[in-house]
Formats: C-alpha cells, structure tokens, sequence
C-alpha cells in the first residue's frame, strides 16, 4: 500500500474576517509504506479459536501488519469480523481481515501444516508435570528456521483460552512469561508479544533480506582505531586540568570508564573526539600553555604508534 496523504481545508481570516480556504496536505501518522514484507524462510500462521470481540480481532491485525506477517485464519468466529469497529482497531491492517480464512472445526485450520503450536497462560508447575511443557515466545522464534514450512500459533478464545483438548491437539505448547500474581494477558497483547519475538529474532539478520532492512544499530562495538584515538583524547583533556599529574590520571581514568562504559557509536566517538580536543584547546589557551602559543591549532597530537586515516577532520589550522 502507498503511503497515504489528506488533504484539510483551514479557514483564513484577518482580524476576525472569513477570507476564504487553503488546503494543506497532511501526512497520516502510522500510515504503511510501500516496502516488501519480511523473508522469513519458514511460514507463520496465526490461528484464532472463537473471537469473540471484534476490536481484538481488529488489534491482533494491526499486531501482525507491524512485524510483517499477514497470514490469519479464523476457527468458529464469534463476532462479525468485516463490522466497523474490527475495521477502526485495523487501521491499515484491513487487507489482514479481508484475506482471513474461515474454518468450522480445527482440523480444517491446521490441514496443511506442519507443527502446531498452542498457547495458554494456565501453567503447571513442579517436577511431576508431564502435559504442560512450556516453550517460551523467543524459543518459537529459533524453531521456525529450523523447521521451515508452515507453522501455526494457536490462540484461544478471551476469557477461556484453549481447552484441554484443544491443547492436546498441539505439537507443542508455548506461554508468555507473565507475572504469576496475573498470567493471563489480553488476546491482541498475547498475539503481539509474540510476533514481537519472532520479528526481533529475524530484525538480528537485518539487511539480508527484503522487508527487513538495515535500519536499526544492532552492533554497539567501537572500532579499534576510534578506541584508541578517544582514550588519547580524554588523557589529553584530563592532563590540561589543573592540580598534580595524580590527580590528571584520576580525572582521564574516570572519564574513560564512564564514557566507555556507555558502549559509544563510531559516530558517537567521532562527536566527542572533537569535543575534546577543543576543550583541551580553550584549556591549553587558558592556561598559557607553551605548546598551544606555537602550534594554535586545535588537534589531537596523533603519535606514530597511533597514527591511523579517520573519516573526520580533526586538525584546523589556523
């Protein structure tokens, strides 16, 4: 779908007189782009038995359009599932309710798949329980790609969730791990969660497939050279500070740990390479600092050991 515009005629007055109308154009917030959906390399099928509430229905579709998954079939529904307020709680994710499959009994649903996964929040507990063995959300993840095929998640209807032979009918179970004071989460918040999971699983191979492109920082590493230039550059600014050189090593020794400590970006470093560098400038100046009154430059005094090309100038002449 091509993102979507609107146009919204504002009146235009002066001093309290109607001077006519202007259109503007207006960007919808939350509208979807026109990218492909995710490669996952095996097939996630959401299964819902008997909803009941047509503005959960509309919310698990909005779940599902946000992670990319599109595949939604429907056991014995309870409610009308084209009625506007499914429509509303969609938003943008109507084309989810348009292509949903009906079935009036489970086996027609899971026909033609190759695992079925149920879902409950009634778990058991101790070393004795042999029925109710619970993956968890992130657990499902990893088994899709190395299943592959099709691969249901079945939820059960609000206020009930599946039966005990419904869930007997499943390959395996999986729950959320909720807090056990109250385990059981609303239907569209269950469904969320768990395409979340699946999704973060898949967002860790970002920019290898379509629909899944590398737009999120995943590697919070520093690159070696940017290392060892920032270390200089926090040494140089802690030994521009007044006091003894044990106090200079206390102060760069703890910038260094709390800086490194945030785990910064290249481009992070980058910023407070200059930063530094200018503030231990101004500090040199300051001070009447003899090496600052023949070079006036602001610059990091690069030492061969440590002499390395950066995509950044950091040396200004003057």
């Amino acid at each position: 779908m091509v993102a979507m515009s609107h146009f919204y005629t504002k009146p235009v007055t002066h001093n309290g007189y109607f001077l006519g109308t202007r259109n503007l154009l207006v960007k919808i917030m939350g509208e979807r782009r026109d990218v492909p959906l995710p490669q996952r390399g095996w097939d996630p099928i959401v299964i819902l038995v008997k909803s009941q509430h047509p503005g959960n229905l509309g919310a698990v579709c909005r779940a599902m359009m946000n992670y990319g998954f599109t595949k939604l079939r429907l056991i014995e529904p309870q409610c009308d599932i084209t009625c506007d307020e499914a429509r509303n709680r969609a938003k943008h994710a109507g084309s989810i309710l348009d292509e949903a499959g009906i079935f009036s009994t489970w086996e027609e649903a899971v026909a033609d798949c190759n695992l079925v996964i149920g879902t409950s929040g009634k778990r058991e507990h101790g070393p004795k329980t042999v029925f109710r063995h619970f993956l968890n959300p992130w657990d499902v993840a990893e088994l899709g790609p190395e299943n592959g095929g099709k691969i249901a998640i079945v939820f059960g209807e609000e206020g009930m969730g599946l039966s005990t032979p419904e869930l007997t009918k499943c390959d395996l179970l999986m729950t959320l791990p909720t807090w056990e004071g109250y385990p059981i989460a609303n239907l569209s918040h269950a469904v969320n969660t768990t395409l979340y999971e699946i999704h973060r699983h898949h967002i860790l191979v970002q920019g290898s497939s379509l629909g899944v492109a590398d737009h999120l920082q995943l590697d919070r590493t520093i690159s070696p050279e940017i290392r060892k230039l920032l270390r200089q550059a926090i040494r140089e600014f802690g030994y521009s500070l007044t006091g003894d050189d044990k106090r200079k090593e206390t102060y760069s020794t703890l910038l260094t740990r709390v800086i490194m400590r945030g785990m910064p970006l290249d481009i992070e470093a980058h910023r407070l390479l200059g930063a530094f560098v200018e503030a231990t400038t101004a500090m040199q100046k300051q001070a009447g600092d003899v090496d600052w009154q023949k070079k006036r430059r602001k610059r990091l005094n690069v030492t061969e050991e440590s002499s390395i090309n950066i995509p950044f100038q950091i040396y200004e002449e003057e």
